[in-house]
């Protein structure tokens, strides 16, 4: 039986935290969380501001794609993330993924049923356990301004939307390379899967606001898949093959080419696959 949120429960588990969360906004039916955390994002004062919905309906991704899902059966949330420099926006998209992945390998392994998260660049989280298909979808819009910038400063706000599928049957997935967390064997609430993956991602926020773009390459690094693979970087002028190598200091996926080092930001990027056509 599909249950529906308890948003008080996050509430109280944000605020275990002893850092400052403002109340989760939560909608029983709404058409896009990151349209309404967009909208939140004008306000004063509003960094970590969340949005939450038991039933998202107008769902988008990167490159403009839709999806839709059954009723209580994925975890949709937004939220709108101050970053300390406008410079570091394009982290914002790795640093998502980074953090989503923990928290399924945390929640998972509470549970009892662990699966194993595979990250791959930017932020595709794929599960070893259901043959690498994809769990999830992050899409990170940056918001011009605010309201007087963030606590009246000029720092870059980004609406961090995330999906994840949770308890979806095949029939129920709108791809062959999708899949969900119960497919992949664990059984696990929304909400502790939201507060572990919203705690992870403020904390590698304060990383990356105190150690720099430096650190949190290697961090990234150390956790993709994609680095020492051989990919085809699909563009919509083409296609680039070559081995995955790294990330730049921007974030940007860097592939030795026959020709020489390129360096691809997720924006530019349609898709990257391993020849053949594999994710990763």
């Amino acid at each position: 039986m599909r249950v529906p949120l308890a948003p008080d429960a996050l509430d109280e588990a944000l605020a275990a935290s002893g850092r400052r969360w403002p109340p989760v906004e939560f909608h029983t039916r709404l058409g896009s969380t990151n349209d309404r955390a967009r909208e939140l994002a004008t306000l004063l004062d509003a960094g970590w501001r969340v949005v939450l919905t038991d039933h998202q309906v107008g769902g988008r991704g990167r490159l403009g794609r839709v999806w839709t899902v059954p009723e209580r059966a994925s975890l949709a949330v937004s939220v709108v993330v101050p970053l300390p420099t406008p410079s570091l926006a394009a982290w914002a998209p790795l640093v998502a993924g980074l953090a989503l992945a923990r928290a399924v390998a945390e929640v998972t392994t509470e549970a009892g049923t662990p699966v194993t998260p595979r990250l791959k660049w930017p932020n595709d989280v794929l599960v070893a356990q259901d043959d690498d298909r994809k769990v999830s979808g992050i899409l990170c819009e940056l918001v011009a301004g605010g309201a007087n910038g963030v606590d009246g400063g000029g720092a870059a706000l980004v609406v961090v939307g995330a999906g994840v599928n949770v308890d979806q049957d095949r029939a129920e997935l709108p791809v062959p390379t999708a899949t969900s967390l119960a497919l992949a064997g664990a059984v696990v609430g929304r909400e502790p899967l939201a507060a572990r993956y919203l705690l992870a991602l403020r904390a590698l926020v304060d990383e990356l606001g105190d150690h720099g773009a430096a650190a949190m390459r290697t961090s990234y690094e150390r956790a993709c898949v994609t680095v020492g693979l051989d990919v085809e970087v699909h563009l919509p002028s083409g296609v680039v093959a070559g081995r995955a190598v790294g990330v730049d200091e921007h974030g940007g996926l860097v592939v030795s080419t026959p020709t020489g080092r390129r360096a691809f930001a997720a924006g530019d990027v349609v898709h990257v696959r391993r020849p053949g056509g594999r994710l990763t």
